[in-house]
Order: C-alpha cells, then structure tokens, then sequence
C-alpha cells in the first residue's frame, strides 16, 4: 500500500525560532507528493525527515508572503538538479509575477518541465491522476487560497456476494466495466455486489481569519491542516493580522465536520506549542499540535 501521510517540515510563522523551520507540509498519498508553501529552508527540512525531494509531484501555494513561498525557488532547482522530468505547481494568479521571481532568482540550466496552475476561481482546479483539488478564497488581506484535496471515489466488491453469484476472474473486470454480466442464467447488476468507497479528503486552511472559505476547504475531510498563529489571550491580534487562534481552528473543524485537526503556523511570541494543542481540545478532542519533522499518518479509510 502506498504511503499515506503528513510529514510537517516547519511549523513557524513569520519568523523562525530555534526549534522551528518556516513552515512547509508534504502529503504522500496514492503515490503522489503534495508539497504546500514551501518557506525558506524546505530543501534542508527533507534531509532532517529523510524524505527525498523527488517525493514531491505538485507544489501548491497559499499566498505569496515570504514564509510562504521563499523556498519554492530552491526547491525547483532541487527537483531540476535531481533530474525530475516535471512537476505542477498551483499559485494565486495574482502572484504570477512573484511566482516568477522565485522560480528564475539565480542561473541555473533548466531541464525540469514546471507545469503551472494560476488560481483565479474557486471551486475545481484539478481532476486527475485518482484526486481532486479544490480551492476556495480566505481572508488574509493579499489574495490567499485554502485548499481540499479528495481522492476518487472506488468501487469495492463484497467478495462472498461475487462468490455466491459464481462472478470471478475476468468477469469481475467485466462486471465493473459495463455495470452488469449475464451469468448462470440470471442478470447480475454492479450495484447487486458492490458498494463505493468515499474516497479521503484533506484541507488546508493557512493564514486567514475565520471565514467561509476555510469551512469549505474543511467541510468533511479526513484530515485538516489549519494556521493557529496565536492563542485566544491574543484574539484581539489574531484578528488585526488575518489569522486565526487554536480555538477558531476547532471551531472550524467542529463545524466542518473535520476527522482530525492539525494546528500549525505559530508566532515565534510563543516557546511552547503545547498549549495550542490544550486550547483547541477544549473544543475539539483530536487536535494535535504540529513540531517540525512530526509524521501523522492517515490509513486508507475502509
């Protein structure tokens, strides 16, 4: 079974601290490496987590404030000198010009095929490759996209249903290609031995105040990776700067329905994340607060 996971390379804000990386996620799903808002310092991060680069396949950009993207030039060069043959990227349309700016800042010869997505509509992006990608506007005074990621979803079979209808082999490929099969003298549907399987979903909400498209890119998901830049004592500069506090980021996966809730993106005012984590419990019990190199794993749901 192919990797299904969250490795957490920088969980900081703006500034870094001794203990955390400027923040960058990749999600391994499906044979896929979803690499979102790569800050400065991301190539040296997959060292420390013993990832190789070439996991990445797409790169998605939330915004282009630094923290959020400075590493995105380095990481190109990377993929480029590691002899990747392409990868997509998904950025604000409006940063089109930050974007390239990052991707050309130095010499380097160019072999890698970047294949770029600009944003400028919410809802579908991309349907491709078993997934979904959806992106929906936040609130963080420059343009700023949340996302959801969802797998396709699979049709699965009831294997003593097939076996009691003498259905096997070749003919369940059949089966699932035309949707019913004469067999032993009798019609057998798809639907008769078979159920869907929802496929999973992930959201990412970073840098936003609370927000209709933060509930959207949230709604339902499996997992959700949320900004909690500062804790509810701070409420009041949480909400001057855009952001969100541990307990607005459970409230929105409360309200989203969200299986799991890992804060991240915390003010360096802070030392210690733990108390995130106990704020947001207080709302909503399976939160975790994110620490630089953290893996948290989310298994095919059955």
């Amino acid at each position: 079974m192919s990797k299904r996971d969250l490795i957490i390379l920088g969980t900081s804000s703006q500034h870094p601290t001794r203990t955390r990386n400027h923040g960058a996620y990749l999600f391994r799903w499906n044979g896929e490496g979803f690499l979102v808002d790569p800050g400065e310092g991301t190539q040296r991060q997959f060292i420390f987590a013993n990832v190789p680069p070439t996991a990445v396949t797409r790169i998605l950009i939330t915004h282009f404030h630094g923290d959020h993207c400075l590493g995105l030039g380095s990481m190109l060069m990377r993929l480029n000198l590691d002899q990747v043959q392409k990868v997509h990227v998904y950025y604000p349309a409006s940063g089109k010009k930050y974007f390239d700016r990052l991707r050309y800042g130095t010499i380097y010869h160019e072999t890698i095929e970047v294949i770029e997505h600009p944003i400028d509509r919410e809802g579908m992006i991309e349907n491709a490759g078993g997934f979904t990608i959806e992106a929906y506007r936040v609130v963080h005074g420059v343009e700023n996209f949340a996302y959801r990621i969802k797998e396709h979803d699979e049709i699965k079979f009831h294997k003593n249903l097939l076996k009691e209808k003498g259905i096997q082999g070749p003919n369940v490929k059949k089966l699932q290609q035309e949707g019913k099969i004469e067999i032993n003298g009798q019609t057998v549907l798809l639907e008769d031995v078979s159920y869907v399987r929802t496929g999973d979903a992930v959201g990412i909400v970073l840098d936003t105040r609370v927000c209709e498209g933060a509930h959207r890119a949230a709604k339902g998901v499996r997992l959700l990776l949320c900004e909690s830049t500062y804790l509810e004592t701070e409420k009041d500069l949480a909400w001057s700067h855009f952001h969100l506090t541990a307990l607005q980021a459970a409230k929105i996966a409360l309200d989203a329905g969200a299986g799991e809730l890992v804060l991240t993106h915390f003010s360096s005012r802070y030392q210690e994340v733990i108390p995130f984590e106990l704020e947001a419990k207080t709302l909503f019990n399976n939160s975790q607060a994110a620490t630089d190199l953290a893996v948290f794993s989310f298994p095919k749901n059955g």
